[in-house]
């Protein structure tokens, strides 16, 4: 099978199929366009999205009346970095901008891949932050753009 679409996410769809799929990829994977991936059922399938888009995890790539296949990331090994203050947000987030570090934002979190240079940054700076695994839904982004 080869899906070129994403069908939709779980988190919007209410009439869900009985048996569910799941191909488990790291966030670094939901950017490749083309790739071929096994299910957790050992069915084999091939991606070839037309849009330029990322997988997110939920997204549906196939999907009937009993069946649904259906992304799922895996845990990332990432720093949650919780500043107290406006003032240490604006100086991690300049910081880490002089790196180009991705990062991504859950409420008050600011959620970087782990880096142990950052790590020790952090620490050095007194900003509170946890190293941990957890799931992010999209991959971690460059913006790119150059000096001049």
């Amino acid at each position: 099978m080869i899906v070129e679409k994403v069908i939709g996410n779980v988190e919007s769809i209410q009439n869900k199929p009985k048996h569910t799929e799941r191909v488990f990829l790291e966030s670094d994977a939901l950017r490749k366009r083309i790739q071929r991936v096994k299910t957790d059922h050992g069915n084999e399938i091939g991606i070839r999205l037309k849009e330029n888009k990322d997988l997110m995890d939920g997204d549906i790539l196939y999907m009937d009346e009993k069946n649904m296949i259906v992304v799922q990331t895996i845990d990332d090994d990432i720093l949650t970095i919780t500043p107290t203050s406006v003032g240490q947000m604006g100086n991690i987030a300049h910081q880490l901008g002089n790196r180009h570090l991705p990062a991504q934002f859950e409420g008050d979190e600011m959620l970087v891949q782990y880096d142990y240079l950052v790590e020790e940054l952090l620490a050095e700076q007194g900003i509170p932050f946890r190293r941990e695994k957890r799931k992010v839904k999209q991959a971690f982004r460059h913006i790119g753009h150059s000096h001049e």
